[in-house]
């Protein structure tokens, strides 16, 4: 910062500055800029937030005539928001902390026509000389003003709380004129899924980063939400239309994996395992825990320590994963080995079949058709029998489907059979079932056709055939009555 003692110096430097920097335009409306200093990061404001500057200001031909300098203190205000003149929240905002630049500003950015008496004429050119010292940047983080993070202090790395983590924070809730509603003595620990006390935390927890302290202004709105809790003096804020103060931190935080999708498998991290590798399906033993389990060890690294929840069966397991042997992939294998492990892994279907399991005995004859899914290499004698296999986990998937109330998944892979053997009695059953369950009542009827031309014998081919026609009466009768109601109300319109 150079020696701003008199005007007469002030002048000079300036002038010399001037001359020296390569000017800039911003924006369409005549805004131009020169960098006077270069600033030391690569960061520049946002709107919102709230800017620390030093400036000196003059005419275009005249003296200075203000200064934050002469006074000894930096000017505030929020960039964006209509605190200053356009010119500084469109030239302000293309600069870096520690920057010094001179703002050569048209009237139409500053104050027009009618100027600023006494010091400003109107149709005034400004020439401020800025420097931006710092910000601290606030965030609208409910999109309407209702929630504003000011970040006091910024955080580590670059990843946040996802919305399963659980948290350990420290707080302080205040009123404006600085109240204290409610504090925590020491960290609390809280899932970001149930949150904790004010809502505005859990929204603006998952925009922090680790280390990271802010400032939270909370509208009424957004207090407690839908929440009945009513803190210490929570209700004279209320009705006083006072904005809730609450200073943030975010410790740290334990990731925890939503493992299925729906919540109801959680594995929340106690130790990082090492590299990159899981294990894959076939590592596990089997036998050993349950489906849920399985499907949770196979997100862990080795090494790695988890608490592995189960909120369906209000169940949970702490695990370590000591080591694992990968199951060979695939396209790794011989096409002997490739037959071997398509049977060997139709076969676990089928025991989780029979046990009820049927999502993970679907998941089962799924990787066993991937096994042979290409046969180009394959003999005549493997082929035969990888297609016998194939057919074989494609009906029994479709079994899976079925009860899993899957209609349309069923009748694709009854097609991919049909397709391949169009005589396929199983196949026409099971696609007539599922046409059945959606009352495609037409396609459902050519299918047991087919099936009974091929097998007339079969039982339960005819007992479905009983009650496709139970449906089609059913519908009949309904159709009749549907027209029967028309008809009088047709008639008592005329």
């Amino acid at each position: 910062m150079g020696d701003f003692n008199s005007k007469k110096s002030n002048k000079v430097n300036f002038e010399t500055k001037i001359q020296d920097s390569q000017e800039i335009v911003i924006g369409k409306e005549g805004l131009r800029k020169k960098i006077l200093q270069k600033g030391n990061s690569w960061k520049t404001p946002f709107h919102g937030d709230e800017i620390q500057v030093h400036y000196r200001v003059k005419l275009q031909d005249g003296e200075f005539f203000d200064s934050s300098y002469d006074r000894g203190k930096t000017f505030t205000f929020k960039l964006g928001q209509g605190e200053v003149i356009k010119g500084w929240d469109e030239g302000i905002a293309t600069m870096k902390k520690s920057e010094r630049a001179i703002l050569t500003i048209p009237p139409n950015l500053a104050y027009g026509e009618i100027g600023s008496p006494p010091l400003i004429p109107p149709n005034s050119i400004l020439i401020f000389e800025i420097e931006l010292i710092s910000w601290n940047s606030i965030r609208d983080i409910s999109g309407d003003g209702g929630i504003l993070k000011k970040i006091i202090k910024e955080g580590q790395g670059w990843a946040t709380p996802r919305d399963v983590d659980e948290v350990l924070v420290k707080y302080v809730a205040s009123s404006a004129d600085g109240k204290i509603l409610s504090q925590s003595d020491d960290a609390v620990e809280f899932s970001l899924m149930e949150g904790h006390l004010y809502p505005a935390m859990k929204k603006s927890l998952k925009t922090m980063r680790k280390g990271e302290i802010v400032e939270l202004i909370v509208k009424p709105p957004y207090y407690f939400g839908n929440s009945s809790f009513d803190g210490d003096g929570i209700g004279i804020l209320q009705s006083s239309n006072s904005n809730l103060i609450i200073h943030l931190e975010l410790i740290s935080w334990k990731s925890v994996v939503d493992v299925i999708g729906d919540n109801k498998v959680l594995k929340k991290l106690i130790k990082a395992g090492e590299g990159y590798d899981h294990p894959n399906e076939g590592s596990l033993a089997k036998g050993q825990l349950n489906e849920y389990v399985d499907r949770a060890i196979m997100t862990m690294k080795k090494g790695e320590e988890a608490i592995v929840t189960i909120n369906s069966h209000s169940m949970f397991y702490e695990i370590k994963l000591v080591d694992f042997n990968k199951e060979k992939p695939f396209w790794k294998m011989e096409t002997k080995e490739k037959i071997e492990a398509c049977d060997k892994i139709k076969n676990e279907g089928n025991v989780l079949f029979k046990d009820g399991k049927f999502q993970c005995a679907s998941r089962k004859y799924e990787k066993a058709s991937k096994f042979i899914q290409f046969d180009h290499s394959f003999n005549n004698d493997e082929k035969f029998r990888a297609n016998t296999l194939r057919l074989s986990c494609y009906l029994n998937n479709a079994a899976c489907k079925l009860k899993m109330g899957e209609h349309q998944e069923v009748s694709k892979l009854c097609s991919k059979v049909i397709e391949y053997d169009p005589c396929n009695v199983k196949a026409l059953f099971r696609r007539a079932q599922a046409y059945l369950r959606i009352n495609e009542l037409e396609k459902a009827e050519i299918d047991i056709n087919k099936a009974l031309e091929v097998d007339p014998t079969n039982r339960d081919v005819k007992v479905m055939y009983k009650e496709l026609k139970n449906k089609q009466k059913q519908y009949t009768q309904q159709e009749v009555e549907i027209f029967s109601t028309m008809l009088s109300k047709l008639k008592t319109i005329l």
